[in-house]
Order: structure tokens, then sequence, then C-alpha cells
């Protein structure tokens, strides 16, 4: 659909401005610079994954010890998410209004420091509390990931880096889950307690990752949406120095921004776009849509990952063999993200999504009902292939139905309903767990699925191939 007089106020831009900033980021030949910045912001992607794994691994680990009830392994997994929840609102609408480049640097910054006072925690509820804190970082963690990179990315291979990206992020879970597993069986180490030292190590890596994101630019799309379309030619130009593939694309005498002009159409994305407009047609429809989906997808995709350990271990496994099982299940999560590169710029996104949400259901299925300890690990590692297919394919969607102007706020305000749910979810899931069992837990989660397919089907609109300013 169309974004032509949206808001009413912007003018035809000239499809013969060559010096357009937003035009020549799309023209520009994939390089090396467009994989470094791939790898930098990607792997600040792990860190969010981390604490969904670290919330059901710190229920489970600190049970006996700490003597924990129902309520306070509720809160110690749904503590984190809550400080998401508020985070994810206000960074990511800070990011519209200062900079992604500013809140990224801010996200991560206060979840190393609250992650590495969480290491220090007494009790349940200083636990609680400080995981919320760092909850509060990392709650625009995913939004800035997928806004910057969709904002600076070619649209050729948007979907392609993007999933790249969080297979990169991806990889660090299974290897978290496996380190955990052994650090919380040895109880110690150093005459440490085991779980220490896994806040500790997730707050010394954000802390070298935020190191690395100093050196990024500004996004040239999010400045020309500000008016500081200078500032996005410097950053262009930058980017176009070190690509030296362009000058066998262009002619004689020609520079990277006369080569080969793309012709755009009128769009909002060239201005600033108040938040209003995300309830105004054509937004409003995709915003419904966005709100219910993250609602429901949370269910299934955040669902698994935080609770896996505790439902093991109410079927009766011990914690080392629960969080074993569990880590051995995350091994999906990285395979499902590079099986999804391939697929994401061949599948329309809708599609994609709709295909990996019913696998998510059908394997939640056998692995709520599995007995036997392999088919609780192979359940669990087709349903955590199928979540990563799931994810990079709506990580990539959300970034394409917003314009520039308020996008981020726009995912984050919508992001921020799944970590809603995920502070809820413990609650209820936890009590059904007790009272009716895993089946029943993962019975709910594949109707709530069939239901998330429904509503993208009917209310999503069509993106794949399509540049940001035509969608």
């Amino acid at each position: 659909m169309s974004e032509q007089g949206v808001t009413g106020a912007a003018a035809t831009p000239d499809l013969n401005d060559t010096t357009d900033p937003v035009g020549r980021l799309d023209r520009l030949p994939v390089g090396p610079w467009h994989r470094r910045l791939t790898a930098i912001v990607g792997i600040g992607a792990f860190f969010d994954l981390y604490e969904v794994f670290l919330g059901g691994v710190l229920a489970a680990a600190l049970a006996e010890s700490w003597q924990l009830s129902g309520t306070e392994k509720s809160w110690l997994i749904a503590s984190g998410f809550l400080g998401m929840f508020v985070g994810a609102n206000v960074l990511s609408v800070l990011a519209d209004r200062f900079g992604r480049r500013k809140m990224f640097l801010v996200n991560l910054g206060l979840y190393s420091l609250f992650s590495l006072a969480s290491a220090f925690a007494q009790d349940a509820t200083q636990l609680s509390v400080l995981r919320f804190l760092a909850g509060l970082g990392l709650g625009a963690e995913l939004v800035l990931v997928d806004t910057y990179l969709a904002e600076f990315l070619p649209r050729k291979v948007r979907g392609r880096y993007i999933a790249w990206a969080y297979t990169l992020g991806f990889v660090g879970v299974p290897v978290a889950a496996l380190l955990g597993a052994r650090l919380v069986a040895k109880h110690e180490l150093f005459g440490v307690d085991g779980w220490r030292w896994l806040l500790v190590g997730g707050a010394l890596g954000a802390a070298f990752i935020q190191l690395l994101r100093t050196r990024l630019p500004e996004s040239p799309r999010w400045l020309v949406s500000r008016g500081r379309a200078a500032e996005a030619d410097a950053v262009v130009r930058g980017i176009e120095s070190q690509a030296p593939a362009a000058i066998e694309q262009r002619g004689p005498g020609q520079s990277p921004a006369t080569a080969t002009p793309v012709q755009r159409p009128e769009t909002a994305d060239a201005q600033k776009v108040p938040l209003s407009q995300m309830f105004k047609p054509p937004y409003a429809r995709r915003t419904v849509m966005w709100w219910i989906f993250q609602i429901l997808q949370t269910v299934g995709y955040y669902g698994f990952g935080s609770l896996a350990p505790v439902v093991l271990q109410a079927k009766g496994h011990t914690v080392t063999e629960s969080l074993t099982y569990a880590a051995l299940s995350y091994l999906g999560y990285p395979v499902g993200s590079a099986l999804s590169v391939p697929l994401i710029d061949r599948i329309e996104r809708r599609t994609l999504i709709i295909l990996s949400a019913l696998g998510i259901a059908a394997f939640g299925l056998v692995f709520g009902f599995a007995e036997a300890s392999w088919l609780i690990v192979g359940a669990g590692f087709l349903l955590t292939v199928c979540s990563n297919v799931f994810s990079n394919a709506f990580h990539v969607y959300q970034t394409e139905i917003f314009p520039t102007g308020m996008r981020s706020s726009a995912i984050g305000i919508a992001y921020s309903l799944s970590r809603l749910t995920s502070v809820v979810l413990p609650f209820i899931a936890i009590d059904v767990l007790e009272d009716l069992g895993a089946n029943a837990v993962f019975i709910g989660s594949g109707v709530l699925m069939l239901v998330l397919c429904l509503n993208v089907r009917l209310l999503g609109p069509r993106t794949t191939g399509r540049s940001l300013e035509s969608i």
C-alpha cells in the first residue's frame, strides 16, 4: 500500500534528485561495511535472548537453596520482562526523538550495570528488583537492532542480513545454556555461586559490545526525517568511500550519488511523522494487527524459552537434567535462525510467519506430552528451529510496516506488549503447570498460535522485496 498523502504536508520529491542519501543507501553494493555493521549490531541481540533463558535458569537453580515459593519463582522470571516492558516503551520512543545510536549506547549501559549488580543479590526480592532494572536497558534492544539494520541495509538483502544478525546472537544461547547447566551443577566457581557467574558474564559481555557500538554512525534515514540532510549525506558518503565495488558499477565521471538513480514514491518516510499517525489509515490496521501479534507470539516463543527448565522439573527431572535438556533443545535457535537466511527473501514474510508458527504449535504439543528424554530433546529442538524461522521473519516484517519517522516508536510500543505478556505469563503458566500439568500449558499455547496465524493472514500486508518507502 502506498503511503502517499499520509501526512498531507510532504512534498513530492524530485525523482531525479540523485543526491538523496536514502536512495543512495538502497543503491549501494553490499560489501564488508554492511557485514561488519550486521555483526556488531547482531551480537548485541544475544543479551536480550540470554535474559529470556536466564529467568528460567535462576528460578530452577535457586528454588531449593533459597526455598522459593511459586510466586517468588514467577517473579524471578517475570521481573526482567517487566523491566523490558517499561524500557521498550521509553527507549524506543526516545530513539525516534534522539536517534538510534544514542539509545544503543544507553540501553546496553543500563543492562551491564544492573546485571553486574544482580550478581550480588542476597535474596529473591533483591534479585527480582535488580533484574527489573537490568530489563529496563534491554527493553528496546531488539527494537533498535531491527530498526537500525533495516534503515541501513539495501532492500535486496534486508531480510537475509537481519536474519544473519540474529543468527550470530542465537549462537550464544545454547552455549550459555550449557555453560549455565555446568555452573549450576558445580554450585561454585572460585568460591562464588555458579548462577552469579552467569550474571557477571552477561554484564561484561554487554559492556564489550557497547564499546564496539561507540563507532557506529547515526541512521541516515532518521537524520533525514529530522531535517538533517547534510549530516545524512556525510554518513552515506562515508559508507560509499568504503564500498569500492560501487566504482565498477558507475560510468566515467559519475559519483556514487549519481549511479543508477532509483525512482522512489512520495512518502512520509522523508520527514518526521507524528506518533498519532499509527492510529490513522493506512497504519491503524497494521497497528492493531501487530499489537495482537505481539501479545500472542510471546506465549509460543518466549514461553518456551523462559519456562522450559521449570516444565522439565515439573516432569520429575533434576535441576541439572532440566537445564541440560533445555540447553540441547536451544541448539535449534541458531539452526533455525541460519535456516531462515535462504528462506526469508524467497518466501513472502507473512507466509513464512504463519508456517513457522504452525510448527511451533505442533512441536510444542509433542514437547508437552513427551516422557522419553530423546523425544523431549527432539521436540524441543524442532520447536526452537521453527521459533527462529518465525522470529527472524517477524523481526524483518515489523521494520517494513511503519515509516522511519515513527518506526522505532511504533515497533517498540507493540513490542512492549509482548514483554507485558511475559510478565503475566509465568504466573498463569506455573499455576496451570502445577494444577493441570505440562500438557495443558502447551495445548493452550497451540490454540493461541493458531489465532496468531489468522490475525497475520487477515490483517497483515505483503512486504517482501519492496523498498521501505513503498510499503
